[in-house]
């Protein structure tokens, strides 16, 4: 039985990736763990501090180690701390000579906190690619669907007729900010944490900078300013991205799942030979990636919020908010993945309606062109007063069950401007899309 969802074998597809799971299980958390021990003694060594035979040493036999995670697990349990039941075995896999240049100097976040930050690089590294390919999606939706006529719609009924490939062309825009923030962002988390008992470094002595800088550079992180023992805004900075990624993922496939419901028709997912929506109702065709995106990024904005609260720690080490960081960091993470990824197949294979979309414009018998009637009469009544005098024949016509020209044409007030050829040329689709296909164009770029 799996504790966690996203480690069952059943329903782990659902909760995050193969790559995830590779990177996050405990076997990887493990085998990175003493690499960077290994990577540690080699940067020790380069600034004169442990003997370069031995740190070769070293590096060999974590290379050859077959780690029994129960033995560490015993351990562990024995010592009551987090890492102490990994060295000992560690060291008693060394031989004799090389066994005090272990873990020489650092502390539990040193290992921790540098693999988090080596496990933010690679994640970064995924998000990057998959969220890429969401947007290149929503692209692509923009340009084919930079002029197909759709309702838009605000709190959740008619409003105006926009394009398609506008709300796509939003969708985009939206999803490369995210890859801005991200860009702009790694920097600032993507460092390795190297601080000894406080943060203080003096264990290390005169070389504690120069260790520092080569420890960064053999890991592939940054350097940071100063240790961030306390200071987790790096770590809640990121997650609380992985966040706003997973909502912005969640929004679209809410609108995939509003616009696929039989009343609008829509959108579709596509489905698979042999995906079954209900056991109980076989005609069912369920929107399950569009759903399943919002449940994700439910649990991503939790976490988010259990990082942000790490943030408030007390004086130079508070262990509360860093190993709450343990379990959702790691979910977060996983989580963002499977949703991307997600979102990027929905998106890939998304069935967009072109037909339906006319049909349900139509079906609205020109009460979508209200804003078109009232900026006509703007110039010749004022705004204010159009907007009264169309509203008023608005109501009248849908109570009488008549079409917006029809109930145009039975008042005065509008007939003493509009004769009923002009009422009708009022009704033009692709003029009241207004501005939609330009901004499909600013969003695609040349």
């Amino acid at each position: 039985m799996s504790m966690h969802l996203g480690d069952s074998q059943v329903y782990g597809h659902l909760w995050g990736t193969d790559e995830a799971r590779a990177l996050l299980g405990e076997d990887a958390r493990f085998a990175a763990w003493l690499d960077i021990l290994a990577t540690l003694a080699e940067a020790q060594a380069a600034v004169g501090l442990v003997p370069a035979d031995a740190a070769t040493v070293l590096r060999d036999h974590i290379g050859r180690l077959d780690l029994d995670l129960a033995l560490v697990a015993e351990e562990t349990r024995a010592t009551g701390h987090s890492t102490l039941g990994l060295i000992r075995i560690l060291r008693a896999a060394l031989p004799p000579e090389v066994r005090e240049w272990v873990y020489y100097g650092a502390t539990v976040q040193d290992l921790t906190d540098t693999w988090t930050a080596d496990v933010l690089r690679r994640v970064g590294d995924l998000l990057e690619r998959d969220l890429g390919r969401v947007r290149a999606a929503a692209l692509d939706l923009a340009v084919r669907h930079r002029d197909t006529p759709m309702l838009g719609r605000t709190h959740a009924q008619p409003g105006l007729p926009i394009t398609f490939g506008f709300k796509a062309a939003v969708w985009a825009a939206e999803l490369g900010r995210h890859l801005d923030r991200l860009a702009q962002g790694r920097p600032r988390w993507e460092v390795v944490q190297l601080g000894g008992a406080l943060g203080t470094m003096e264990f290390w002595g005169d070389r504690a900078l120069a260790l520092l800088e080569e420890f960064a550079l053999r890991m592939g992180l940054g350097v940071p300013v100063t240790p961030w023992i306390t200071a987790r805004d790096g770590i809640a900075e990121c997650v609380s991205l992985l966040a706003m990624v997973a909502t912005s993922v969640a929004k679209i496939g809410t609108e995939v799942m509003e616009l696929q419901r039989v009343e609008v028709g829509e959108l579709r997912e596509a489905i698979r030979p042999g995906t079954v929506g209900s056991i109980t109702m076989p005609h069912k065709r369920n929107p399950e990636l569009s759903e399943h995106l919002d449940t994700l990024s439910r649990l991503v904005r939790a976490d988010a919020d259990v990082v942000t609260a790490g943030m408030v720690a007390l004086h130079e080490r508070d262990g509360r908010g860093w190993k709450a960081e343990w379990v959702a960091v790691p979910r977060a993470c996983a989580m963002t993945l499977a949703g991307v990824s997600f979102a990027a197949d929905l998106l890939e294979h998304l069935e967009v309606d072109p037909v339906r979309m006319r049909d349900n414009i139509a079906a609205q018998r020109g009460y979508v062109f209200s804003e078109v009637v009232m900026r006509a009469l703007a110039d010749r009544i004022g705004k204010h007063t159009a907007h009264d005098v169309v509203h008023a024949a608005a109501m009248a016509g849908l109570d009488a069950d008549v079409g917006l020209a029809d109930a145009l044409a039975a008042d005065e007030r509008v007939t003493a401007h509009l004769d009923r050829a002009g009422i009708d040329a009022l009704f033009d689709l692709d003029a009241a899309m207004g501005a939609a296909p330009a901004f499909v164009d600013r969003v695609v770029g040349p």
